[in-house]
């Protein structure tokens, strides 16, 4: 275990002094049960978009809008961004109840969109409309940056098309409830399906972050579905409740991987948290601006979860000891002190309740976090040392890897599931090895296995890791997974994740709360909906004063 790991000097941050207190260890911070419980926070990936989007003041603008009475038609919205201009192309059908649906298999949605290198001529925007509601089956070009569709969360569409239409405001609590009118089941980048690739904008300013082309699609996707919903309506929303509503999305087993095959991403993301965590701790003054911030965004927090409620009872459950839990750790915001002391007083309390203070402590001071949003990218790939010999190799797993070796991978239950890619979507899925085929078709995520197995195969002396591949070629990945957590420590989850336990719920909320998703709503270990953007500005709201919106709370 590490004790002290430091930020690092990455290029395009401020200077800053390190944390004045050790980073929480990966043993600690990467198990499933922690994961499963992270809640988004100001490095949040829509949100350092939607800051940006605010210290630039930027404006969207329509600049087309082609759309029959009922909502069917096209849309274009352009938005200026870092010294360049993206627009977002909205194809909205008509489509029968019978095939909407949450799938990735799905072949017809409600709406489509491609995100715009420039502005589209009239020549781009009738092969988008061709093209976009075809989706993976479409052809793009290297101007079309992502591409996504959505479909209406029918019941909060109808119901505010028909407040709307008779001179009413829609239900506030059903937006609570809800919190979306639209719902994507796709927002694909980097490339896929013929769209750009991502080196075309990566250096490009207010587009170097992870998935900031995604997230600038979905902000201007909510902006498309209140716009929409206000043509239908024949009437505008009251500013309040558009606020609160955001962008739903479906979320399954083809993110789930991601973490384990984006190691360096999946480092730099949790140690941009841990230190931003770690400088709020280690502050040696609380003003009085920032205690009565703390308690403001506590009560705030407190007001989210009363409002967060799922229909799967598990789930719900843990959410309702949750806001149990807060409601008995209030008072201590009640008296000042120190960060680290606040911090301190909630380490007998759950996983659940300490990564929420987590999250509300690197809100309370964005002097001392903002500056970390800069290191959450990749742009380099994995730089590792080689290993000497085959000694080098067993110290390394002796030290890293502790975790990994304390398991029976022979017992059924330690090697119960298998990840595997489907050959009719190319999308991750997930299998039973002792009572479904298909196991010989194993994805490489087996990672705490194949170290095991590696440390078991490992000669009792030194011997060049080149000779060692040669023999066993099978432990060359195994073998470069432990190179890679030498030099970045939280590259790795601390758990296994072929055992019968491994719930992929845990890795999605864990990458989800980085994109900034809220009102988890899961509705199985496999898959949850999530919404985005809840509480954001609105678009003609793009001001530094109204970032603000960390577990949005409807205006009652």
């Amino acid at each position: 275990m590490r004790d002290a790991i430091q930020a690092p000097n990455v290029l395009g941050m401020k200077d800053h002094a390190p944390p004045l207190v050790p980073l929480r260890p990966p043993e600690t911070v990467l198990r499933l049960s922690r994961m499963g419980q992270m809640m988004p926070t100001r490095l949040s990936f829509l949100r350092a978009l939607v800051r940006r989007l605010c210290a630039e003041r930027a404006a969207v603008s329509r600049t087309v809008w082609d759309m029959a009475p009922q909502g069917y038609g096209r849309a274009v919205y352009s938005i200026d961004l870092g010294g360049h201009t993206y627009s977002l192309v909205a194809i909205s059908t008509d489509l029968p109840d019978h095939k909407r649906s949450d799938r990735v298999i799905a072949t017809a949605w409600d709406a489509a969109f491609v995100l715009f290198d420039g502005v589209p001529g009239r020549e781009d925007l009738d092969r988008i409309a061709a093209q976009a509601p075809k989706q993976e089956a479409g052809r793009f070009g290297p101007r079309d940056l992502v591409l996504s569709r959505a479909n209406k969360s029918v019941r909060m569409w109808d119901a505010t098309v028909a407040a709307l239409r008779a001179g009413r405001q829609p239900d506030p609590n059903m937006i609570r409830d809800i919190g979306y009118l639209m719902r994507t089941t796709a927002v694909y980048g980097n490339g896929k399906f013929g769209i750009a690739d991502r080196h075309l904008i990566a250096d490009r300013p207010g587009l170097k972050g992870p998935f900031a082309a995604e997230m600038l699609t979905v902000y201007l996707i909510r902006h498309f579905t209140l716009d929409l919903v206000q043509h239908v309506g024949g009437a505008p929303l009251e500013p309040d409740l558009a606020r609160h509503l955001g962008i739903g999305n479906a979320t399954g087993l083809g993110m789930a991987p991601f973490l384990v095959n984006h190691p360096v991403l999946l480092h730099n993301w949790m140690h941009a948290r841990e230190t931003a965590l770690a400088r709020i701790i280690g502050r040696a003054v609380m003003t009085d601006t920032q205690a009565e911030r703390l308690l403001q965004l506590a009560y705030r927090a407190r007001a989210h979860l009363a409002d967060w409620h799922v229909p799967a009872e598990d789930h719900n459950a843990i959410l309702r000891q949750l806001e149990a839990d807060w409601d008995a750790f209030l008072p201590i915001f009640d008296a000042p002190q120190f960060f680290g002391a606040l911090w301190q007083a909630a380490q007998s309390r759950s996983d659940s309740l300490q990564e929420l203070l987590a999250a509300l402590l690197i809100e309370v001071c964005p002097e001392d976090v903002d500056d970390l949003a800069a290191s959450m990218g990749d742009p380099f790939g994995p730089l590792v040392t080689p290993f000497s010999d085959t000694d080098a190799v067993k110290h390394a797993i002796a030290r890293d890897w502790a975790w990994a070796l304390n398991c029976d991978y022979e017992v059924e239950d330690q090697c119960r599931r298998f990840w595997y890619v489907s050959a009719a979507k190319l999308e991750p899925r997930l299998g039973d090895r002792f009572a479904e085929p298909g196991a010989d078709l194993e994805s490489p995520l087996d990672i705490a296995r194949r170290v095991a197995q590696l440390n078991a195969d490992l000669p009792d002396r030194p011997t060049p890791v080149s000779d060692f591949t040669a023999a066993y070629a099978q432990h060359a990945h195994a073998i470069a997974r432990v190179a890679l957590l030498a030099r970045y420590p939280y590259a790795e989850i601390r758990d296994n994740l072929i055992g019968a336990t491994c719930r992929p719920i845990d890795m999605l909320r864990c990458k989800l709360s980085y994109f900034g998703a809220t009102k988890f709503d899961p509705k199985s270990d496999l898959w949850t909906r999530i919404t985005l953007a809840q509480g954001a500005p609105l678009a003609h709201e793009l001001r530094p004063e109204m970032d603000d919106w960390w577990l949005p709370v409807m205006e009652r």
